[in-house]
C-alpha cells in the first residue's frame, strides 16, 4: 500500500498523504533512491493538491534525520529566519534582528543562506562583518559562547539536499522545499521568529512548529506590502505558537506611533548598498523606515523570550535598542571593511 506508484496515484486523485506515506518518499529523496521522474511527479502532485501540515512535518522530520545536528546546547536559543521568496529585494531585517538580540544577551542560533529575494542574504551579511560561517557542529557552542551568536550556513548542515537540488532546478517551480528552510535549523531552537510572504502558509507552519518537542514559543509573521517580515507599511499578521496553543493577532504599527512607509523605503537595489545599510542600522543610524522595521521584528522576538514583558513594551524596548545600535563585542565588527 506504500509503494511509490500507490502514493503517486493517491496524489493524482488529490488525496492527502499520511505522515508515514510522505515520510517514505522524502526518505528516498534524501538518499537519492528515487527516479527523477517519480521525484518530480511527487513534488508536483503535492503542490497541485496543496501541502498539508502532516506532509510538511514528514518532510522536515526526514530532513532533520539526515542533517548534521548540533547537540549539547542548553537554555533558551532563538532563530530569526523567513522563508524568503517575497520578491521585495528588501533590507536584510532578520539578520539585523538576530545581531541585536545577541547584543542584548540572548543566545541566537541563526540558520540561513545566501540571497533569495533580497539584495544580500544573511550569509553575505555575516561574512561582511567578519564572522565565520560555521561548518563544524562541534564549533557551534564555542562561537555561541563568544558572541551569543552563531551562524549556521544551511548547505553545510544539510548534505542530503545535494540529491534534491537538481530535481528542483529541473522542475523550475515552487515546491514544498521552498518553505522548509526556517524549519530545518540543526540547533533545534527553543524560540523562533519565522516570516512568510503568503499568510496562507502561516497556519501550515504553525501546526508543524506546534509538534516540535524542543520548541517553547514561536511567532509566524507576515508584513504589510507582501513581506516575510513585519513592516511599517501597514498592519501585519502574527500567529503565536506556544506548545500546542495557536493564536492569531493583527499588529498595526500606527497604533505604536510608527509612521507608515512604502515598500520602496525598505528596498536595496544591490548588494553593496544592502551591506552598507546593514552596518548603518546596526550602528543606530540608517533610514528610519528600516530602523522601525527592525524594531517591530526585534520587539516580537523579545516578547517571545521574556515571560513578563507585554508585546507593546517589548517593541518599545526594541526601538530604544535599535536607536542605540550595537554596543557589545559585535559592535567592533562594524568598523571592519
Amino acid at each position: 500500500m506504500h509503494t511509490i506508484s500507490h502514493i503517486l496515484e493517491h496524489l493524482a486523485l488529490r488525496r492527502d498523504l499520511s505522515q508515514e506515506q510522505a515520510g517514505l518518499v522524502f526518505g528516498l529523496l534524501m538518499t537519492g533512491e528515487i527516479e527523477p521522474a517519480q521525484a518530480g511527479a511527487f513534488l508536483l502532485g503535492l503542490r497541485t493538491k496543496g501541502e498539508t501540515s502532516a506532509e510538511l512535518a514528514a518532510a522536515v522530520d526526514t530532513a532533520l534525520k539526515h542533517a548534521r545536528l548540533i547537540t549539547g546546547l542548553s537554555g533558551a536559543r532563538i532563530d530569526t529566519c523567513g522563508t524568503g521568496g517575497d520578491g521585495r529585494f528588501s533590507f536584510n531585517c532578520s539578520t539585523a534582528v538576530s545581531l541585536f538580540l545577541a547584543d542584548l544577551g540572548y543566545q541566537v542560533v541563526k540558520h540561513g543562506n545566501r540571497a533569495i529575494s533580497s539584495a544580500c542574504g544573511s550569509a553575505d551579511v555575516v561574512e561582511n562583518l567578519g564572522l565565520p560561517l560555521i561548518n563544524d557542529p562541534a564549533e557551534a557552542a564555542d562561537q555561541l559562547a563568544k558572541h551569543n551568536f552563531v551562524f549556521l550556513f544551511a548547505p553545510y548542515f544539510h548534505p542530503a539536499f545535494r540529491h534534491i537540488g537538481p530535481i528542483r532546478q529541473q522542475l523550475g517551480i515552487r515546491t514544498i522545499f521552498n518553505f522548509m528552510g526556517p524549519l530545518l535549523n540543526p540547533a533545534l531552537p527553543t524560540h523562533q521568529l519565522l516570516g512568510v510572504p503568503d499568510f496562507g502558509l502561516a497556519s501550515l507552519m504553525a501546526h508543524v512548529l506546534a509538534q516540535r518537542p524542543t520548541l517553547e514559543k514561536a511567532a509566524i509573521v507576515h508584513g504589510a506590502g507582501g513581506f516575510d517580515e513585519l513592516t511599517p507599511c501597514g498592519p501585519g499578521r502574527i500567529i503565536f505558537v506556544e506548545h500546542e496553543l495557536i493564536r492569531e493577532i493583527v499588529l498595526d504599527p500606527a497604533h505604536l506611533g510608527l509612521p507608515v512607509c512604502t515598500p520602496q523605503d525598505l528596498a536595496c537595489t544591490h548588494k553593496d548598498e544592502a551591506l552598507a545599510l546593514q552596518r548603518r542600522v546596526l550602528a543606530g543610524a540608517g533610514p528610519k523606515a528600516m530602523q522601525n522595521m527592525v524594531a517591530l521584528n526585534l520587539g516580537v522576538a523579545i516578547f517571545l523570550l521574556e515571560e513578563k514583558i507585554g508585546l507593546e513594551t517589548a517593541i518599545d524596548l526594541a526601538r530604544q535598542k535599535v536607536a542605540r545600535g550595537l554596543s557589545g563585542s559585535l559592535a567592533g565588527r562594524l568598523g571592519h571593511a
